[in-house]
């Protein structure tokens, strides 16, 4: 693939804590993050490249994340990986993760927990508007979207410090409820 490359890093949306003696990965969505997902999912299939291809931890409320999503994109979805892997993953992680990304993927979107997807938009970003990234470095809060531009090149060579921020937006940006 040549071309543009695209990297969208979602944090999944605002999980429920209130259940006991449940697993942490089966935490499901409380209706804020209900409702932040289904805002997300609108900004991200109307102001974002549509992604060649959607990473997901197996987590419930990751997967409640991408739920809106899906339906808001439209048939035929983009291919969907559910990765047990990107569960509480760390930053070297969910890098080593892109790195892997075939060539013919243009546009990729990665639903994840922090701190991991925090750190690594944070270690990625290099450049961009100066306010975004002080936002981004400050606080990645539950249904922030990061879209971030690596450099041309192999998803292979993907390295901290080479990509550009083109975009920090939270939740509360769109609905501030």
């Amino acid at each position: 693939m040549t071309g543009v490359k695209t990297i969208l890093l979602l944090r999944h949306a605002k999980s429920a804590w209130n259940t006991p003696h449940q697993n942490d990965h089966d935490r499901p969505l409380n209706d804020r993050g209900e409702r932040a997902a289904r805002t997300m999912a609108g900004h991200l299939a109307s102001r974002s490249p549509r992604p060649d291809l959607i990473l997901c931890s197996t987590a419930a409320r990751t997967r409640q994340t991408l739920a809106p999503l899906v339906k808001a994109l439209g048939s035929p979805a983009p291919p969907i990986s559910l990765e047990k892997a990107l569960y509480l993953a760390s930053e070297e992680e969910l890098l080593e993760r892109l790195q892997a990304l075939p060539e013919t993927v243009g546009t990729v979107l990665l639903i994840g927990h922090n701190e991991g997807i925090g750190q690594l938009a944070a270690t990625l970003a290099a450049r961009g508007p100066q306010e975004a990234l002080a936002r981004l470095r400050d606080k990645y809060p539950t249904g922030a979207l990061a879209t971030l531009r690596p450099p041309s090149g192999p998803w292979s060579a993907l390295a901290p410090g080479t990509c550009e921020l083109l975009a920090f937006v939270r939740p509360r940006d769109l609905d501030p409820r």
